[in-house]
């Protein structure tokens, strides 16, 4: 039972923080986010901090992922039924934003193309790209994590987060190999963290009020740091390069919010329906990434859901709520009839040898590393 609560709280966690994702995105594309350098107004502080709410999305979603793939084997099924599902949203919501108009016929280029059709490797979508390629490194990561000791875990990430978190955190200028996040080292080092929580825990953050606390501490550790830095830059015009610098995916206070947020759920028990309806939709929620992220329609949407209507915190707030609902829930609707055409079209394809005989062949490579977990 207890397994079956703890899978719903972070099922909604899931969900959660994919809204967050749509609330970056609709901020940041729609031009609701001012540049630090020049002064800011009410509504652009409050679109800030909402941004400092929302920025552990991306980290909090690689968390979850982490948390059940450390203790699973490599799927070589699954690697290929996630590329497939990039792969046909990356070229069908493409090609659809070209014929419909949605993208000037003078912006569609080769290069346009190639997005679409080499997703991962063109990186279309950052966030797949750098999951895609942590994947396909489960078989070596995952035996690691897996017989590495508390004590030789601890060691490792502390190396892995004063390299790749903290120093780029207290250091006033910007390193140069640092990614900001967006890369696949960046989700190793969140993937070896929940693989830490799921072996060995953090007793200190099972408490929900030090997990909340840490949350809030980071969120506005985050919104803090930039307005001081804003606020520096106003008086001084020095430390420009880092003036966003703390909204960065692998700085401290997002990490940190990131990890007081995943602990505050995955010690909470969610029952009833708002548990079943999430561990319903969580499988579609890559759906909305792909679908209002798509190359086609990237900065097309904002302007759909009325963030040039924007004036005043108030409808900042309301139209950013319902614009989180909607894109959603669409997402959620395209992706549960995109895996009802697919599984449709499989076991019709079963009926084809040559299919059915790759289909058995796949089946035996995740047999075989299944093997590996089970020893």
């Amino acid at each position: 039972m207890q397994k079956k609560e703890r899978m719903a709280n972070l099922e909604v966690l899931r969900c959660v923080a994919m809204m967050m994702v749509v609330v970056l995105h609709y901020l940041g594309k729609g031009g609701l986010l001012p540049d630090l350098t020049a002064p800011l107004s009410v509504q652009d502080m409050v679109a800030w901090l909402l941004e400092a709410f929302c920025i552990v999305a991306v980290n909090v979603y690689m968390m979850i992922s982490g948390y059940f793939l450390c203790e699973s084997s490599f799927k070589l099924s699954r690697l290929l039924t996630l590329w497939l599902q990039l792969w046909l949203y990356s070229v069908g919501i493409g090609v659809l934003a070209v014929v419909t108009g949605i993208v000037p016929a003078a912006e569609v280029s080769t290069h346009y193309y190639l997005t679409l059709l080499f997703p991962v490797t063109m990186g279309h979508y950052w966030f797949l790209t750098a999951y895609l390629f942590l994947y396909i490194l489960l078989p070596f990561v995952g035996m690691g994590l897996r017989r590495m000791t508390k004590q030789q875990f601890q060691v490792a990430l502390v190396l892995l987060f004063v390299t790749f978190c903290l120093l780029k955190s207290v250091l006033p200028f910007r390193l140069e190999e640092d990614g900001k996040g967006y890369d696949c080292l960046w989700y190793l080092c969140v993937f070896c963290a929940a693989a830490y929580l799921r072996r060995f825990g953090i007793p200190f953050l099972q408490k929900k009020s030090r997990a909340l606390l840490l949350y809030l501490i980071g969120i506005f550790g985050t919104f803090g740091e930039a307005m001081l830095l804003h606020l520096f830059y106003l008086k001084t015009g020095s430390l420009e390069l880092i003036l966003k610098i703390p909204y960065e995916y692998n700085h401290i206070f997002p990490f940190l919010a990131s990890l007081g947020l995943f602990c505050l759920f995955l010690d909470s028990s969610i029952q009833g329906k708002i548990g079943s309806v999430a561990v319903r939709i969580a499988p579609y929620t890559l759906g909305v990434y792909l679908l209002h992220e798509n190359l086609g329609v990237r900065y097309a949407w904002q302007k759909w859901l009325g963030v040039e209507q924007i004036d005043g915190v108030l409808p900042l707030l309301l139209w950013t709520v319902l614009v989180v609902v909607v894109v959603f829930v669409l997402g959620i609707l395209v992706d549960f009839v995109r895996k009802a055409i697919c599984d449709g079209l499989h076991k019709i394809f079963l009926h084809i040898r040559p299919y059915r005989s790759l289909t058995e062949k796949i089946r035996d490579v995740d047999t075989m590393f299944k093997r590996e977990v089970m020893e």
